[in-house]
């Protein structure tokens, strides 16, 4: 399966003559995938409450926050500027500014190599170098490894390519703590385990444009129902793994439980929506995105508790 042929950007889009200063502005802030990168922050910040035990200096958060912003920013605008041939084809993403012509190719490269320079010089001046080392490694990782390397070649694009997004948690214990430690690793593997089964809906829910597009993204190698085994079997490693916090931290009652409880409401989603997969059903029956709007709620929700629990007795 081969991806389509490049496109250039801006047949179908705004002409030099009609893009509007704020229009602009705001197709650059869509380069940046802003709805992406507030769930990244979402596993930054708790994991530096864990590491600090209490309140982090609330400084040094915000120079994470700012940093990882610019890292995942920049990544995400690189990875706009490869992909635009296929986002053009697909509805999802056909209103992406690359696509829109809102934004030219030449730009879009400028401005995401610009983010990845300002986020190392920024996290290593003003954070730490291990900080800035790890964020550069994700960006890195997500531009050449996942978008050129995985995600026109493998149906485990979005497994080993999901790593760039684990990495924020190491680069907030390493923020507060200039190292990296195994409580670190477990929260790094629970989003690790958490990336596949949280796409994989919304991939099966956008299953023609992928396949329109030349993306062999699993649904459209496997179909549904191998799928929805692999969800399935990811789920009970990602809770299991999740539970192996409580005694490495040696977090309070509150962890545990709502691990637990949270993990328990993740795992009856998964097996649901299997279940209907097993039974043949297709279209709006597979209820594919209540796994994926849950998914996000359930990671915010674990994340906060990390943040809360250093606070319980």
């Amino acid at each position: 399966m081969t991806a389509v042929e490049s496109r250039p950007a801006g047949v179908t889009g705004a002409t030099p003559a009609h893009r509007p200063f704020g229009a602009r502005v705001g197709a650059f802030v869509a380069l940046t995938k802003p709805r992406i990168i507030e769930l990244l922050l979402i596993t930054t910040v708790p994991v530096m409450f864990l590491a600090q035990r209490g309140v982090p200096d609330p400084l040094l958060v915000l120079e994470v926050v700012v940093g990882g912003y610019l890292s995942a920013g920049g990544a995400n605008a690189l990875n706009m500027y490869i992909d635009r041939d296929i986002d053009a084809v697909m509805s999802r993403t056909e209103r992406r500014p690359l696509v829109t012509g809102m934004v030219s190719p030449r730009e879009a490269l400028v401005f995401g190599i610009a983010l990845a320079v300002a986020s190392t010089l920024w996290l290593g001046y003003l954070v730490n170098a291990l900080s800035s080392l790890l964020a550069l490694s994700a960006l890195l990782f997500y531009v050449f490894v996942y978008t050129l390397g995985l995600k026109r070649r493998t149906a485990q694009n979005i497994v080993w390519g999901g790593i760039a997004g684990c990495m924020p948690v190491f680069v907030g214990w390493a923020a507060v703590t200039n190292s990296v430690s195994w409580s670190a690793l477990v929260l790094f593997l629970v989003i690790f385990f958490w990336t596949p089964p949280h796409y994989w809906p919304l991939s099966m829910k956008v299953r023609e444009d992928y396949e329109r597009a030349g993306v062999p993204m699993l649904p459209v190698v496997k179909g549904n129902l191998a799928v929805a085994k692999q969800i399935v079997i990811y789920s009970w490693v990602m809770v299991a793994v999740s539970l192996a916090l409580w005694p490495l931290a040696e977090t309070s009652w509150l962890y545990p439980v709502s691990a637990v409880l949270l993990g328990a409401a993740w795992l009856k989603e998964a097996h649901g929506l299997y279940a209907r997969a097993k039974a043949g059903t297709v279209g709006a029956k597979l209820k594919e995105m209540r796994l994926f709007h849950w998914s996000i709620t359930y990671l915010t929700l674990l994340f906060v508790v990390i943040a809360v629990d250093p606070f319980v007795k």
